[in-house]
């Protein structure tokens, strides 16, 4: 068996259970926040390749920089390095690595030959002396190194915590240019932790709300380029576009993807009145789900597809609502002080995240989905349009200042409240991707 020590927060946080299977890799169930977070070594990787120095250096930095950046692990530094890696097949000198302190150990190495990389790592149980799983290489080009990196660092994080990762990931959010009273707005698409940013869409019209597909391949959003809020579906591969739904007369906004990526749900308003309505991707008349003369949207399904929760002011105020997949009755989950919105149901459906506004201030919070247990991870003047991390631990949100030079940048928080971090400047409604394939 292996096993690595995690020291969790005590008292307001619960505890963390660690467990290990016989003969195979450790897993850590991370309840809550960490205190002591698990001290790791990446020593640079071996270039075994001429052109592959830089690239050893860059993913070695990367990794390193992904696992820290949860909270959950404090790198070693290089300097504290008794051990040089020169050999990817070299064995483990683990007594150097102990006398450190480095609980886990990541190796790797890295060849390139033209446009083609190679990465291939080991990750280690320094005090148990073992390997965790077995090493693995990843296979691509050197315009996609950060990818690579990302990917080590998903298999590294998933093998120590037992929880899938989150580094190969992106998210599509507004770009937000200007003065506060002459504000440009467009579609922008970057890495999990604002890297490589790329443009979707020009600044011509103002544009709201994106989510991607289950796939990662397709993006909903809503724009007002006809002059009246309008939802449109986009290819990132081809950046091309076409309206989801233009009925004349009605107005569009707030839209989801269904878990499979067959369906859309999204707010119709048609006559001054504002409803849930489904509708398939592909096209077709829309089908309504909701009838009240409240407003009703920022709908999101649950996980397996079987249920929605939306925001509505039916009670007079701005509350959450859980109904079945097809409309009907829906319960009424929020009881709080304040208002209620955006709700975003967790990828692992155990938990929905939410805007709150109450007594002046705006935070984003957690709740079972019946409602109970609710807490709030951020408070400002103004937090809002929470989005989850594909494994369920992280919320990315919109944060933006007050004043006439306030901007919206989008900072991330820990799902227990903990590393509340800035990702990106500008910029403004976030919405993670899946892993990428």
């Amino acid at each position: 068996m292996t096993r690595l020590l995690i020291t969790l927060l005590a008292g307001l946080v619960m505890f963390s259970q660690v467990a290990t299977a016989q003969n195979g890799p450790l897993r850590i169930e991370i309840t809550d926040g960490v205190v002591e977070p698990l001290p790791f070594a990446v020593p640079n990787f071996v270039a075994e390749t001429g052109q592959a120095s830089q690239y050893a250096r860059d993913i070695s930095l990367l990794i390193a920089t992904d696992l820290s950046g949860t909270g959950l692990f404090r790198e070693i530094p290089a300097k504290a390095h008794i051990s040089k890696i020169t050999n990817f097949s070299s064995p483990v000198q683990y007594a150097d690595w102990k006398a450190i302190n480095a609980q886990a150990l990541v190796t790797g190495a890295v060849s390139v030959s033209g446009n083609n990389l190679e990465v291939k790592f080991r990750v280690y149980d320094v005090f148990a002396g073992q390997e965790l799983g077995s090493g693995l290489r990843f296979k691509g080009t050197t315009d996609g190194w950060r990818r690579m990196g990302h990917k080590v660092a998903d298999e590294v994080y998933s093998r120590i915590t037992g929880e899938g990762g989150y580094f190969d990931s992106r998210v599509v959010f507004v770009s937000e240019m200007g003065p506060k009273n002459d504000r440009k707005k467009r579609l922008a698409i970057m890495d999990y932790d604002g890297a490589d940013i790329h443009y979707l869409t020009d600044s011509s019209s103002i544009v709201l709300a994106p989510r991607f597909s289950p796939a990662g391949d397709k993006v909903l959003y809503t724009s007002y380029e006809t002059g009246f809020p309008q939802v449109f579906v986009l290819d990132v591969g081809s950046v091309q576009r076409r309206a989801l739904q233009n009925q004349k007369g009605t107005m569009s906004f707030a839209p989801r993807f269904s878990p499979d990526g067959s369906k859309v749900v999204m707010s119709i308003t048609e006559n001054g009145n504002t409803d849930i309505y489904s509708m398939a991707v592909n096209g077709g008349a829309p089908k309504r789900l909701t009838s009240s003369p409240a407003i009703e949207t920022a709908p999101s399904f649950s996980p397996d597809g079987s249920k929605i929760v939306f925001e509505s002011d039916r009670s007079g105020t701005q509350q959450l609502y859980v109904m079945s997949v097809n409309g009907g009755e829906a319960k009424r989950i929020s009881f709080g002080q304040g208002r209620y919105g955006t709700p975003v149901w967790s990828p692992r459906g155990d938990l929905i995240a939410f805007t709150k506004q109450n007594k002046g201030r705006f935070h984003i919070g957690v709740m079972r989905t019946d409602g109970s247990e609710e807490r709030l991870l951020t408070a400002s003047f103004l937090d809002e349009g929470p989005t989850w991390a594909p494994n369920g631990r992280v919320i990315m949100f919109t944060r933006e200042t007050q004043g006439a030079s306030g901007g919206a940048s989008l900072y991330s928080v820990d799902v227990s409240g903990r590393n509340l971090k800035k990702v990106a400047n500008g910029a403004s409604d976030p919405a993670w991707s899946p892993l990428q394939k």
